[in-house]
């Protein structure tokens, strides 16, 4: 007896159907195979996605900064860091060193005005020295014994620090109207060539002329209202390897808000 076939009738599903969920249950159950084989990082896997927050700026705004910078730092920033506190460490040393050559050196003036004083700043620091412990009135030759002797053991200090930090000599007038019609012609002369002076006599002392700057402002820049306060030549440290983090910045994300 002939089996009876089935009629056609919208109510049956088309044929190929069947070979297409087949196939499906079988791509499903290749992928769990690969997915049981894998060696899942855990930690990896959420780094990858606290990058990807940070790079798409999806950070948390009740958490401070410093948290922030923690929280994203990576085995680089860290030896970064690393290397930034050594190199403070360095600086501190070396303005310790420094203020003991000022001390001596202060010993030896008589006038309170003529101190030379240093000012510690973020990644720098500047010695403040007046014009009158290393020039006479009016003059940019080096001549004083003792303030040659100031710049040698300064410059004994200065090769010891790292070699990321440069040294710009800066010079300083008062405002009075010097004129004259050889040089130095006026307080841009002066300023200018105490400066190149003052290099020089690094120069002397081993200081290698590359991390050497001369800069020169005449009366333009004052210390003070006192015009013996601003004749002064200024010898400032300071070091280029800024490192900045992304975070500490306010980001594109948090000015939309």
């Amino acid at each position: 007896m002939a089996k009876d076939k089935c009629p056609d009738c919208p109510k049956c599903l088309p044929g190929w159907l069947v070979q297409f969920g087949d196939l499906m249950s079988l791509l499903l159950t290749f992928f769990i195979l690969l997915l049981s084989m894998a060696v899942m990082d855990k930690k990896k896997v959420e780094e990858y996605f606290d990058i990807m927050r940070k790079a798409m700026g999806f950070i948390d705004a009740s958490t401070d900064v410093q948290t922030q910078s923690d929280k994203y730092s990576t085995k680089t920033s860290t030896s970064s860091e690393d290397s930034i506190d050594s190199t403070d460490d360095a600086m501190d040393e070396a303005v310790q060193e420094v203020n003991e050559v000022i001390n001596q050196m202060n010993d030896n003036t008589s006038e309170e005005e003529e101190q030379i004083q240093i000012e510690k700043g973020k990644n720098e620091f500047t010695l403040d020295i007046p014009s009158t412990i290393m020039f006479e009135e009016g003059q940019y030759i080096l001549s004083n014994p003792n303030a040659k002797r100031f710049i040698a053991k300064v410059a004994r200090v200065i090769r010891t620090l790292p070699q990321s930090y440069n040294i710009e000599i800066v010079g300083h007038t008062s405002a009075s109207m010097y004129k004259n019609d050889t040089i130095p012609r006026d307080n841009w002369d002066l300023s200018a060539l105490r400066s190149i002076e003052v290099v020089k006599e690094l120069i002397k002392n081993r200081i290698d002329p590359a991390v050497l700057k001369v800069s020169a402002y005449a009366s333009y820049h004052p210390k003070s209202e006192m015009a013996a306060d601003n004749r002064r030549v200024e010898m400032r440290f300071f070091t280029d390897n800024k490192q900045d983090d992304i975070l500490a910045e306010e980001s594109f994300f948090d000015r939309l808000e």
